[in-house]
């Protein structure tokens, strides 16, 4: 299939781990794509997997400066998007009792207001008809402890896939949102917790999950594109939850 044969789409967090399946599924489909990150290397390597039309470009998903830096870079080499990927993210989790001020700005800072200024910046460069997906976390629907800070941030952006889905229509443009359960990506590295830790935190989630196992981000890739292709032109304003029934059965 090539449902983005001369399409431009943006990824950002793409360098690693749901962003690069995504990235790397839209191109093999036929995209142009950009992606974004903050860890040049990652970039670098990331891009040799997705041809040489591929962009990426070093960017602070929680700074508003670099949000219309990109901006300015698209429009610059008169680039349009056709769909829009929005997965950059941070997770930390912590007991309410140790969460600090710092932890929740760099939660809400890089998952809510780096997301919606992003978006702002890049109205201008959307085609008509073009589709966001906005990646969420089934943490914003289950009572899962010591994730209150990404939980929370998380249910703000799924609310704004309502609210700018209602604004952005009148320009043709849809918003919706995948939400994940446990996938196996580098982002469970990057908890802030020791081996051990981790492990049995892994081992207790798992657990939660009726399918036995983490998910795999090429699954959540393909219901990306999914709502990103014409194919979903009419769904509107909707969250698909993709966690091997951990949050529904």
């Amino acid at each position: 299939m090539n449902r983005f044969e001369g399409k431009s789409v943006l990824v950002t967090g793409g360098s690693s781990g749901i962003g690069l399946a995504a990235a790397q599924a839209f191109a093999a489909e036929g995209a142009r794509v950009v992606i974004t990150g903050r860890d040049a290397a990652a970039l670098a390597q990331a891009k040799a997997t997705l041809g040489a039309r591929s962009i990426a470009l070093r960017n602070d998903a929680g700074a508003i400066a670099d949000a219309k830096e990109l901006a300015a870079i698209l429009a610059s080499q008169d680039i349009l998007l056709d769909a829009v990927f929005i997965n950059a993210g941070s997770a930390k989790f912590a007991s309410f009792a140790e969460v600090d001020e710092a932890m929740w700005d760099q939660g809400f800072d890089t998952n809510v207001k780096g997301a919606y200024f992003q978006l702002q910046a890049l109205l201008p460069r959307l085609n008509a008809g073009a589709s966001i997906v906005l990646n969420g976390s089934i943490n914003a629907r289950i009572g899962m402890p010591n994730s209150s800070v990404y939980a929370a941030s998380k249910a703000a952006l799924i609310s704004l896939a309502k609210t700018l889905s209602a604004e952005l229509l009148p320009r043709g443009v849809r918003v919706n949102v995948v939400s994940p359960g446990p996938i196996s990506t580098p982002l469970y590295g990057k908890l802030g917790m020791d081996a051990a830790a981790l492990e049995a935190t892994a081992a207790q989630i798992q657990s939660q999950v009726p399918l036995g196992r983490f998910g795999e981000a090429r699954e959540v890739a393909a219901t990306v594109l999914h709502l990103a292709a014409p194919e979903s032109a009419f769904i509107v304003g909707t969250e698909i939850i993709i966690d091997g029934g951990m949050s529904q059965l």
